[in-house]
């Protein structure tokens, strides 16, 4: 789990790294030879550099490339989550529901916990996006009513919980992922979209190119920038091409694609060639990443 990782990082630091929580960054000023950064609740910092890894909806990058328009660019698609303690059945692992323009995937989690991602196509939303739980949950209900399978039990579920993760499936896509001495990484430089995953690799991935980078360049920190650009731009738009080419099998809009997809999924099990036809040359990752020696 990302949780997980995160607290694997977090240990890792062992005191060595100041770590700030419950805050974010008001405001970003070049300084010459520093960056002074201004907090909502901590006092201001001067830095060397700044770098975002604060998400698809990352405030740095607004405040260090300007507004979002034409950044963030949605798939036609929203996604909620949210976990339950002890809900039977709990037979596989992983399994997943379809109906027309809508999905819900259960995934049996550890310590008797099961995680609910439901996934709809952007028509069935209301005009305004739900701000809170309880007009998550409404949202949820009324487009899942009449879907079947487990939905009833899964709502009925759904309605003893707090924290419904609830968002738009977007890819951000940029020409640039510095400016100064401000970089981005992760899903604020290039989310490739929740539902192709593989988000918290690419951005350890990326994390690692850029580190190495600034390592070896002695004190260049603008060609440090360049280079990891050029190393990994390239690859992160090719993973954002496919993705956004096969988004639509997670929830196809009609029973036809739902039994095509069901169909080529089954086949993918059977013949290896099939899963190269229809995924194997867009989703395998072509980059190598170097060795920069620590």
């Amino acid at each position: 789990m990302r949780s997980d990782l995160a607290a694997t990082i977090y240990g890792a630091l062992d005191g060595a790294v100041e770590t700030l929580f419950g805050d974010s960054v008001a405001s970003i000023e070049e300084a010459g030879a520093c960056v002074r950064v201004r907090f909502d609740h901590a006092l201001p910092r001067e830095a060397d550099l700044v770098v975002g890894a604060d998400g698809l909806h990352s405030r740095v990058r607004r405040l260090a490339l300007g507004p979002d328009v034409g950044v963030e660019v949605s798939l036609g698609y929203h996604v909620a989550a949210f976990e339950v303690g002890g809900y039977r059945p709990r037979d596989e692992a992983y399994v997943g529901y379809g109906f027309p323009g809508r999905q819900i995937f259960r995934f049996s989690m550890r310590e008797d916990k099961t995680l609910f991602l439901l996934a709809f196509r952007d028509e069935y939303l209301p005009a305004e996006s739900p701000a809170e739980d309880r007009e998550r949950k409404s949202v949820l209900t009324n487009v899942f009513a009449n879907v079947g399978w487990e939905c009833p039990q899964i709502l009925a579920a759904m309605a003893g919980v707090g924290n419904i993760y609830f968002d738009r499936v977007s890819q951000v896509r940029l020409n640039r992922w510095t400016t100064g001495r401000t970089a981005l990484l992760g899903d604020a430089a290039a989310c490739v979209c929740l539902l192709a995953g593989e988000g918290s690799g690419l951005a350890m991935a990326e994390t690692y190119v850029l580190a190495g980078e600034l390592h070896n360049c002695g004190g260049d920190y603008g060609a440090a920038f360049a280079r990891y650009q050029q190393r990994l731009m390239p690859f992160l738009r090719r993973k954002q091409k496919s993705a956004a080419k096969f988004a639509s099998s997670f929830a196809p809009r009609t029973a036809f694609g739902i039994a095509f997809r069901n169909l080529v999924l089954r086949l993918m099990r059977r013949l290896s060639f099939v899963v190269d036809f229809f995924i194997g040359r867009e989703m395998r990752d072509q980059v190598k990443l170097p060795d920069y020696g620590f």
